[in-house]
Protein backbone atom coordinates (compact mmCIF):
# COMPACT_ATOMS: atom_id res chain seq x y z
CA UNK A 1 0.00 0.00 0.00
CA UNK A 2 1.27 3.06 -0.93
CA UNK A 3 2.34 5.52 1.84
CA UNK A 4 1.61 8.64 2.76
CA UNK A 5 4.12 11.55 1.68
CA UNK A 6 4.70 14.38 3.79
CA UNK A 7 7.06 13.09 6.32
CA UNK A 8 9.98 14.93 4.96
CA UNK A 9 8.51 17.98 2.97
CA UNK A 10 8.46 21.05 6.12
CA UNK A 11 6.35 23.60 4.72
CA UNK A 12 3.49 25.61 6.04
CA UNK A 13 0.33 26.79 3.37
CA UNK A 14 0.88 30.21 4.39
CA UNK A 15 4.58 30.67 2.55
CA UNK A 16 2.28 30.67 -0.79
CA UNK A 17 2.58 34.57 -1.86
CA UNK A 18 -0.91 33.85 -3.55
CA UNK A 19 -2.85 32.63 -0.57
CA UNK A 20 -1.36 35.33 1.76
CA UNK A 21 -2.68 37.82 -0.69
CA UNK A 22 -6.39 36.24 -0.72
CA UNK A 23 -6.36 36.13 3.41
CA UNK A 24 -4.88 39.70 3.30
CA UNK A 25 -8.37 40.52 1.45
CA UNK A 26 -10.32 38.07 3.17
CA UNK A 27 -9.50 39.90 6.59
CA UNK A 28 -9.51 43.72 5.42
CA UNK A 29 -13.08 43.00 4.08
CA UNK A 30 -13.91 41.32 8.00
CA UNK A 31 -12.22 44.06 9.68
CA UNK A 32 -13.90 46.86 7.68
CA UNK A 33 -17.08 45.52 8.35
CA UNK A 34 -17.81 45.16 4.89
CA UNK A 35 -18.76 41.45 5.11
CA UNK A 36 -21.88 42.69 7.64
CA UNK A 37 -22.92 46.07 5.77
CA UNK A 38 -22.93 44.94 2.17
CA UNK A 39 -24.39 41.07 2.71
CA UNK A 40 -27.49 41.98 1.90
CA UNK A 41 -26.66 43.37 -1.10
CA UNK A 42 -23.99 40.48 -2.08
CA UNK A 43 -24.58 37.17 -0.64
CA UNK A 44 -27.51 36.74 -3.11
CA UNK A 45 -29.99 33.93 -1.53
CA UNK A 46 -27.76 31.49 -0.37
CA UNK A 47 -24.48 29.48 -0.75
CA UNK A 48 -23.31 25.96 -1.69
CA UNK A 49 -20.03 25.06 0.43
CA UNK A 50 -18.04 22.24 -0.96
CA UNK A 51 -15.40 20.00 1.20
CA UNK A 52 -13.30 17.22 0.51
CA UNK A 53 -10.58 15.90 3.04
CA UNK A 54 -12.22 16.52 6.99
CA UNK A 55 -9.37 15.04 9.04
CA UNK A 56 -7.30 16.13 11.85
CA UNK A 57 -4.61 16.61 9.90
CA UNK A 58 -4.05 17.66 6.26
CA UNK A 59 -3.48 14.60 4.16
CA UNK A 60 -1.20 16.33 2.16
CA UNK A 61 1.62 19.50 1.86
CA UNK A 62 1.70 20.72 -1.37
CA UNK A 63 -0.22 24.50 -1.42
CA UNK A 64 -3.28 22.65 -4.03
CA UNK A 65 -3.75 19.48 -2.28
CA UNK A 66 -3.28 21.13 1.50
CA UNK A 67 -6.43 23.50 0.39
CA UNK A 68 -8.39 20.02 0.30
CA UNK A 69 -8.12 19.22 3.86
CA UNK A 70 -9.94 21.04 6.92
CA UNK A 71 -10.16 19.70 10.90
CA UNK A 72 -13.04 18.32 12.28
CA UNK A 73 -12.68 21.53 14.26
CA UNK A 74 -13.38 23.94 11.63
CA UNK A 75 -16.76 22.02 10.05
CA UNK A 76 -17.58 22.01 13.55
CA UNK A 77 -16.94 25.99 13.27
CA UNK A 78 -18.39 26.58 10.29
CA UNK A 79 -21.48 25.28 10.61
CA UNK A 80 -21.81 26.98 14.12
CA UNK A 81 -21.01 30.41 11.81
CA UNK A 82 -23.53 29.45 9.52
CA UNK A 83 -26.38 29.49 11.86
CA UNK A 84 -25.18 32.44 13.59
CA UNK A 85 -25.88 34.53 10.56
CA UNK A 86 -29.18 33.06 10.14
CA UNK A 87 -28.85 30.41 7.40
CA UNK A 88 -30.96 27.96 6.89
CA UNK A 89 -28.76 24.32 6.43
CA UNK A 90 -30.97 22.54 3.18
CA UNK A 91 -30.28 19.61 1.35
CA UNK A 92 -29.48 20.28 -2.22
CA UNK A 93 -32.52 18.97 -3.07
CA UNK A 94 -34.34 22.38 -2.62
CA UNK A 95 -32.22 24.76 -4.33
CA UNK A 96 -34.34 25.27 -7.43
CA UNK A 97 -37.40 26.21 -4.92
CA UNK A 98 -35.43 28.18 -2.49
CA UNK A 99 -34.17 30.12 -5.48
CA UNK A 100 -37.68 30.84 -7.22
CA UNK A 101 -38.94 32.17 -3.44
CA UNK A 102 -38.28 34.90 -0.91
CA UNK A 103 -36.78 33.35 2.51
CA UNK A 104 -33.84 33.27 5.19
CA UNK A 105 -30.66 32.70 3.79
CA UNK A 106 -29.84 29.09 3.24
CA UNK A 107 -26.48 27.21 2.81
CA UNK A 108 -25.90 23.54 0.98
CA UNK A 109 -23.11 21.25 2.21
CA UNK A 110 -21.41 19.09 -0.57
CA UNK A 111 -18.44 16.96 0.16
CA UNK A 112 -16.52 15.46 -3.04
CA UNK A 113 -14.85 12.21 -4.59
CA UNK A 114 -15.70 9.95 -1.31
CA UNK A 115 -12.96 9.67 1.44
CA UNK A 116 -13.30 7.88 4.26
CA UNK A 117 -12.28 10.61 6.14
CA UNK A 118 -15.67 11.92 5.69
CA UNK A 119 -17.62 9.36 7.64
CA UNK A 120 -14.90 9.16 10.16
CA UNK A 121 -14.44 12.64 10.93
CA UNK A 122 -16.93 15.21 9.46
CA UNK A 123 -20.04 12.78 9.53
CA UNK A 124 -20.18 12.90 13.54
CA UNK A 125 -20.18 16.97 13.49
CA UNK A 126 -22.56 17.20 10.83
CA UNK A 127 -25.31 14.29 13.11
CA UNK A 128 -24.29 16.85 15.73
CA UNK A 129 -25.69 20.07 13.85
CA UNK A 130 -28.43 17.62 12.40
CA UNK A 131 -26.58 19.01 9.31
CA UNK A 132 -28.19 17.64 5.53
CA UNK A 133 -25.45 17.03 2.95
CA UNK A 134 -24.78 15.79 -0.14
CA UNK A 135 -21.86 13.40 -0.51
CA UNK A 136 -20.39 13.64 -4.62
CA UNK A 137 -19.14 9.79 -5.46
CA UNK A 138 -16.20 9.37 -7.97
CA UNK A 139 -17.26 6.01 -8.77
CA UNK A 140 -13.47 4.82 -10.07
CA UNK A 141 -12.24 5.37 -6.08
CA UNK A 142 -15.10 3.12 -5.16
CA UNK A 143 -14.18 0.67 -7.58
CA UNK A 144 -10.50 1.17 -6.72
CA UNK A 145 -9.71 1.50 -10.46
CA UNK A 146 -9.12 5.10 -10.73
CA UNK A 147 -6.02 7.27 -8.83
CA UNK A 148 -5.64 10.35 -7.19
CA UNK A 149 -2.78 11.26 -9.51
CA UNK A 150 -2.38 14.85 -7.35
CA UNK A 151 -1.47 12.84 -4.39
CA UNK A 152 0.61 10.06 -6.89
CA UNK A 153 2.28 13.04 -8.11
CA UNK A 154 3.31 14.35 -3.93
CA UNK A 155 4.84 11.14 -3.13
CA UNK A 156 6.34 11.01 -6.23
CA UNK A 157 8.12 14.54 -5.79
CA UNK A 158 8.97 13.86 -2.12
CA UNK A 159 10.18 10.54 -2.77
CA UNK A 160 12.75 11.15 -4.77
CA UNK A 161 15.94 13.02 -5.01
CA UNK A 162 15.18 14.37 -8.93
CA UNK A 163 12.76 14.03 -11.59
CA UNK A 164 12.54 14.36 -15.48
CA UNK A 165 8.99 14.37 -17.18
CA UNK A 166 8.66 14.63 -21.01
CA UNK A 167 5.53 16.45 -21.99
CA UNK A 168 4.67 17.34 -25.47
CA UNK A 169 6.13 20.92 -24.99
CA UNK A 170 9.48 20.31 -23.48
CA UNK A 171 10.98 18.65 -20.67
CA UNK A 172 10.64 19.29 -16.90
CA UNK A 173 13.48 18.54 -14.43
CA UNK A 174 15.04 19.16 -11.50
CA UNK A 175 16.33 18.18 -8.21
CA UNK A 176 14.17 17.36 -5.17
CA UNK A 177 16.34 16.83 -2.52
CA UNK A 178 15.27 19.95 -0.39
CA UNK A 179 12.15 21.59 0.86
CA UNK A 180 12.52 24.11 -1.49
CA UNK A 181 13.46 22.50 -4.65
CA UNK A 182 10.53 19.74 -3.88
CA UNK A 183 8.12 23.08 -3.92
CA UNK A 184 9.64 24.30 -6.83
CA UNK A 185 9.06 21.17 -8.82
CA UNK A 186 5.49 20.42 -8.00
CA UNK A 187 4.74 23.87 -9.19
CA UNK A 188 6.43 23.24 -12.29
CA UNK A 189 4.83 19.84 -12.99
CA UNK A 190 1.52 20.70 -11.46
CA UNK A 191 0.33 23.19 -13.18
CA UNK A 192 2.24 21.67 -16.23
CA UNK A 193 0.06 18.78 -16.08
CA UNK A 194 -3.22 21.30 -15.77
CA UNK A 195 -2.38 23.34 -18.68
CA UNK A 196 -2.45 20.19 -21.36
CA UNK A 197 -5.23 17.39 -21.94
CA UNK A 198 -6.25 14.84 -19.96
CA UNK A 199 -4.77 12.45 -21.92
CA UNK A 200 -1.19 13.66 -21.19
CA UNK A 201 -1.60 14.47 -17.95
CA UNK A 202 -2.57 10.62 -17.83
CA UNK A 203 0.21 9.28 -19.81
CA UNK A 204 2.26 11.46 -17.76
CA UNK A 205 1.39 9.94 -14.70
CA UNK A 206 1.83 6.41 -15.58
CA UNK A 207 5.49 7.06 -16.45
CA UNK A 208 5.84 8.82 -13.06
CA UNK A 209 4.09 6.08 -11.17
CA UNK A 210 5.76 3.39 -13.08
CA UNK A 211 9.14 5.03 -12.46
CA UNK A 212 8.78 5.97 -9.14
CA UNK A 213 7.23 2.30 -7.91
CA UNK A 214 3.91 4.18 -6.20
CA UNK A 215 1.63 2.31 -5.85
CA UNK A 216 -1.65 4.43 -6.97
CA UNK A 217 -4.66 2.15 -5.68
CA UNK A 218 -3.33 1.35 -2.36
CA UNK A 219 -3.20 5.08 -1.84
CA UNK A 220 -7.44 4.79 -3.50
CA UNK A 221 -7.88 1.50 -0.63
CA UNK A 222 -6.48 3.51 1.82
CA UNK A 223 -8.47 7.00 1.48
CA UNK A 224 -11.58 6.38 -0.55
CA UNK A 225 -14.79 4.51 0.99
CA UNK A 226 -15.36 1.46 -0.70
CA UNK A 227 -19.41 0.41 -1.86
CA UNK A 228 -20.03 -1.36 1.61
CA UNK A 229 -19.14 2.31 3.18
CA UNK A 230 -21.45 4.31 0.77
CA UNK A 231 -24.06 1.95 1.22
CA UNK A 232 -23.92 2.51 4.70
CA UNK A 233 -23.92 6.24 3.83
CA UNK A 234 -26.76 6.45 1.49
CA UNK A 235 -28.63 5.26 4.29
CA UNK A 236 -28.14 7.94 6.49
CA UNK A 237 -30.91 9.93 7.39
CA UNK A 238 -28.92 13.25 6.55
CA UNK A 239 -26.97 12.28 3.86
CA UNK A 240 -28.04 11.98 -0.39
CA UNK A 241 -25.90 11.05 -3.15
CA UNK A 242 -24.64 12.43 -6.12
CA UNK A 243 -22.36 11.61 -9.09
CA UNK A 244 -18.90 12.93 -9.62
CA UNK A 245 -17.95 10.91 -13.00
CA UNK A 246 -16.03 7.33 -13.07
CA UNK A 247 -12.08 8.72 -12.95
CA UNK A 248 -12.26 12.51 -11.96
CA UNK A 249 -11.08 13.89 -15.35
CA UNK A 250 -11.11 17.28 -16.25
CA UNK A 251 -14.63 16.83 -19.10
CA UNK A 252 -13.86 20.13 -20.79
CA UNK A 253 -10.36 18.06 -21.63
CA UNK A 254 -11.48 14.98 -23.32
CA UNK A 255 -13.63 13.95 -26.03
CA UNK A 256 -17.02 14.44 -26.31
CA UNK A 257 -17.81 10.47 -26.08
CA UNK A 258 -15.76 10.06 -23.34
CA UNK A 259 -17.36 12.76 -21.63
CA UNK A 260 -20.73 11.56 -21.86
CA UNK A 261 -19.35 7.95 -21.01
CA UNK A 262 -18.14 9.54 -17.19
CA UNK A 263 -21.42 11.54 -16.81
CA UNK A 264 -23.70 9.18 -17.59
CA UNK A 265 -21.90 5.98 -16.44
CA UNK A 266 -21.22 6.99 -12.94
CA UNK A 267 -24.92 7.70 -12.33
CA UNK A 268 -25.78 3.86 -13.73
CA UNK A 269 -23.05 2.51 -11.13
CA UNK A 270 -24.13 4.18 -8.03
CA UNK A 271 -27.51 3.16 -8.47
CA UNK A 272 -26.45 -0.43 -9.52
CA UNK A 273 -24.08 -0.26 -5.96
CA UNK A 274 -26.63 2.01 -4.13
CA UNK A 275 -30.06 0.99 -4.95
CA UNK A 276 -30.74 5.14 -5.22
CA UNK A 277 -30.76 7.22 -8.12
CA UNK A 278 -28.10 9.80 -8.07
CA UNK A 279 -30.16 13.26 -9.44
CA UNK A 280 -27.28 15.57 -8.76
CA UNK A 281 -24.10 16.09 -10.48
CA UNK A 282 -20.68 17.46 -9.36
CA UNK A 283 -17.95 18.49 -12.47
CA UNK A 284 -14.53 17.19 -11.36
CA UNK A 285 -12.06 20.41 -10.58
CA UNK A 286 -15.24 22.38 -12.16
CA UNK A 287 -13.45 25.45 -12.95
CA UNK A 288 -14.21 27.08 -16.38
CA UNK A 289 -11.25 25.30 -17.70
CA UNK A 290 -12.81 21.65 -16.66
CA UNK A 291 -16.44 22.14 -17.23
CA UNK A 292 -18.10 24.33 -19.48
CA UNK A 293 -21.43 25.20 -22.31
CA UNK A 294 -20.45 21.40 -23.52
CA UNK A 295 -20.70 19.60 -20.32
CA UNK A 296 -23.25 21.44 -18.88
CA UNK A 297 -25.57 20.37 -21.42
CA UNK A 298 -24.51 16.38 -21.42
CA UNK A 299 -25.26 16.60 -17.16
CA UNK A 300 -28.99 17.67 -18.27
CA UNK A 301 -29.56 15.65 -21.08
CA UNK A 302 -28.06 12.31 -19.02
CA UNK A 303 -31.06 13.33 -16.49
CA UNK A 304 -29.21 15.27 -13.82
CA UNK A 305 -31.79 17.96 -11.96
CA UNK A 306 -28.98 20.08 -11.06
CA UNK A 307 -24.94 20.37 -11.12
CA UNK A 308 -22.27 22.11 -9.58
CA UNK A 309 -19.30 23.39 -10.34
CA UNK A 310 -16.27 24.89 -8.09
CA UNK A 311 -16.41 28.43 -9.78
CA UNK A 312 -16.77 30.61 -6.88
CA UNK A 313 -20.35 32.49 -6.31
CA UNK A 314 -23.11 32.74 -4.12
CA UNK A 315 -26.61 31.54 -5.63
CA UNK A 316 -29.26 34.54 -6.91
CA UNK A 317 -32.26 33.87 -8.56
CA UNK A 318 -32.27 32.58 -12.54
CA UNK A 319 -28.81 30.71 -12.43
CA UNK A 320 -28.41 28.18 -14.82
CA UNK A 321 -29.28 24.82 -12.67
CA UNK A 322 -26.70 23.03 -14.66
CA UNK A 323 -23.93 25.24 -13.71
CA UNK A 324 -24.26 26.33 -9.99
CA UNK A 325 -21.57 27.74 -8.32
CA UNK A 326 -19.83 26.68 -5.18
CA UNK A 327 -17.44 28.50 -2.54
CA UNK A 328 -14.77 25.91 -1.66
CA UNK A 329 -14.06 25.96 2.54
CA UNK A 330 -10.39 25.64 2.20
CA UNK A 331 -7.98 24.43 4.18
CA UNK A 332 -5.73 27.75 3.56
CA UNK A 333 -8.58 29.82 5.41
CA UNK A 334 -9.38 28.37 8.19
CA UNK A 335 -10.44 30.98 10.84
CA UNK A 336 -13.99 32.46 11.28
CA UNK A 337 -13.14 35.90 9.50
CA UNK A 338 -11.69 34.68 5.99
CA UNK A 339 -15.40 32.34 6.28
CA UNK A 340 -17.33 35.40 7.13
CA UNK A 341 -15.88 37.42 4.29
CA UNK A 342 -16.31 34.37 1.61
CA UNK A 343 -20.26 34.05 2.79
CA UNK A 344 -21.11 37.63 2.42
CA UNK A 345 -20.31 37.45 -0.96
CA UNK A 346 -18.59 40.92 -1.17
CA UNK A 347 -15.25 39.02 -2.62
CA UNK A 348 -17.31 37.50 -5.37
CA UNK A 349 -18.71 41.20 -6.24
CA UNK A 350 -15.47 42.80 -6.06
CA UNK A 351 -14.35 40.25 -8.38
CA UNK A 352 -16.95 41.29 -11.05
Amino acid sequence: MSKMVHATIRWSPRDSMRHALIRTVLSTIAMTGADRWLAPRCRGRGVILTFHHVAPEPVAQMPENAGLSITPDFLDQTLRLIADLGYAIVPLAEVPARLSEEGPPFAVLTFDDGYRDNARHALPVLEAHRAPFTMFVCTGFADRTAPLWWLDLEEAIDSQPALRLAFPDGMVEGPAGTSKEKLALWSRIYWRLRRHDESVLEQTMRVLVDTAGLDPLGRVESLCMNWQDLRYLARHPLASIGAHTVSHPRLARIPAERARVEIEESRRRIREELDVDPFVFAYPVGDPGSAGTREFTMAREAGYSLAVTTRPGVLKPGQPVHALPRISVNGHYQKERYLRALLSGVPFALKG
